[in-house]
């Protein structure tokens, strides 16, 4: 069930150690739209000049046909989706119930139920080149009917196993692509705990890599090593030396003079021997919330391009976006303070045995998560100019209900991706993964945001105590 609280107004004083003891505001729940990470920018496919070619649509998506692509008649999209889930032996999950409607606005948000289609329509995946490069082969044979068996291994990736061992046993090197590698080390879920049609989530990464296949570049990036360029059994290139473009840096620059990386002004000190209650934690978490909300609000008015769109627009992306902007900048730029100060807090609370026996399921996954998402920020470091950048994509989502120009935000959102993946190239030569590994993060902060709604109000103390208790632990061993 929603609920109707409001966001949390005031500033971010109080008292003392002792000042826990205002009345709990309730923290509003993260807004419903604009959470789906599969629901992502979509690019208008490539332009075909034969007329005819414009009364055909994809028999996947229902968009403008370019042509017969390995079999069937397809859009550009719908094609490279298919070549680059063949090629990448791609294995999707269904967080539904596998029927998910394909059109042009929703293609991307089930990623198992489009290559489902691309399957059962007859796209055939022996047209696709061995060598992954462009251009098909056997271009003679049309759509294809294979068995609902045969489907099924595809869909489950029983037949890319087998294919994996039948090289292998035939003494052939590793087939895997950089995609893959950087796919398969960033699974945001911590070992067995989560199942596995969680795993759904980790397809928002690749619904931003595909939205941009294919896209030409601006001429300053195409002397970049593109992340997403490398073919399919190509190793990755040695390293190579080079500059940041002077604009990357000026805009990069803008980002980080518009954060306030000040430390928290909430007070977050506590007596020995105190013992915090679960109201007195509720309140104190209500105040940073506020604290944390009133900094994103003054973050707006100072970015680089906050005279190019409307205030509409603006209150609309904060009202959509901002409980994933604090839970951000939570693990990032204030997680000393957060997994530091607030930790002892959260260590002075004891829940009773009623809350612990009633803590739900959803709180279980959003714990499990948030620890995984903690310690891959731990790893990564994450430097202030790219948290700046990530704030950035994450906030300029155009898929958000109610905005009046989706397409600007959608061309502000490509400007700070390539300037992020430029940056990260740049600063980060010898981790040619760590773009991905970053990007790969924003999809679970949106499905953690989303999840966050249905953990009841009570039982948020308990949550932040284990999280931060766990963390704080784990780091701590290091």
């Amino acid at each position: 069930m929603e609920r109707d609280e409001r966001p949390p107004s005031g500033g971010g004083g109080g008292g003392g150690s002792a000042g826990f003891l205002e009345p709990p505001a309730a923290l509003p729940p993260p807004p419903r739209n604009g959470f789906c990470q599969d629901e992502l920018p979509e690019l208008d496919p490539v332009s075909v000049p034969d007329d005819r070619a414009e009364q055909r649509t994809c028999l996947i998506c229902g968009d403008r046909a370019t042509g017969l692509h390995y079999g069937i008649i397809s859009c550009e999209g719908c094609k490279g989706f298919f070549k680059r889930s063949i090629c990448n032996k791609r294995v999707y999950r269904c967080s539904r119930d596998k029927n998910c409607v394909m059109s042009r606005k929703q293609r991307n948000r089930c990623q198992y139920c489009r290559l489902l289609k691309c399957l059962q329509m007859g796209m055939n995946r022996k047209a696709i080149r061995e060598d992954g490069m462009p251009g098909g082969r056997n271009k003679s044979i049309g759509p294809v009917q294979i068995s609902e068996e045969e489907i099924e291994r595809i869909m489950s990736g029983q037949e890319f196993e087998e294919e994996a061992n039948h090289w292998s046993n035939h003494g052939d090197s590793d087939h895997s692509s950089p995609g893959n590698r950087a796919s398969e080390s960033n699974q945001p879920s911590p070992g067995s705990t989560l199942s596995s049609s969680r795993s759904v989530e980790l397809n928002g990464f690749m619904a931003f890599r595909e939205q941009y296949m294919g896209m030409s570049m601006p001429p300053h990036y195409q002397y970049i090593p593109h992340l997403f360029s490398y073919s399919t059994h190509s190793p990755l290139l040695p390293p190579q030396a080079r500059s940041l473009d002077p604009q990357s840096y000026s805009l990069i620059h803008q980002l980080v003079s518009a954060e306030d990386l000040e430390p928290l002004g909430t007070p977050m000190l506590i007596e020995d021997g105190y013992a915090v209650t679960q109201a007195e934690l509720f309140a104190l978490l209500c105040r940073l919330a506020d604290e944390l909300l009133f900094r994103q609000i003054a973050w707006i008015k100072k970015l680089p391009f906050f005279c190019e769109l409307s205030i509409k627009d603006y209150t609309c992306l904060l009202s959509s976006t901002w409980q994933e902007l604090i839970l951000l900048s939570s693990l990032t730029v204030y997680s000393k303070q957060i997994f530091g100060e607030l930790a002892d807090v959260t260590a002075k609370y004891s829940p009773s045995d009623e809350e612990l026996h009633r803590f739900s399921d959803e709180g279980m996954e959003v714990i499990e998560r948030l620890i995984y998402l903690y310690h891959k920020f731990h790893q990564l470091k994450v430097s202030n100019e790219e948290y700046a950048c990530m704030k950035a994509i994450n906030f300029l989502n155009q898929d958000i209900r109610g905005l009046t120009s989706a397409s600007q935000l959608e061309q502000l959102n490509k400007r700070y991706w390539y300037i992020c993946q430029d940056f990260t190239e740049y600063k980060y030569t010898h981790q040619p993964n760590r773009f991905p590994d970053l990007m790969m993060c924003l999809p679970e902060i949106r499905y953690i945001a989303g999840k966050m709604v249905n953990v009841p109000l009570e039982q948020l103390p308990l949550l932040f105590k284990v999280v931060l208790h766990s963390c704080k632990t784990s780091v701590g061993k290091e």
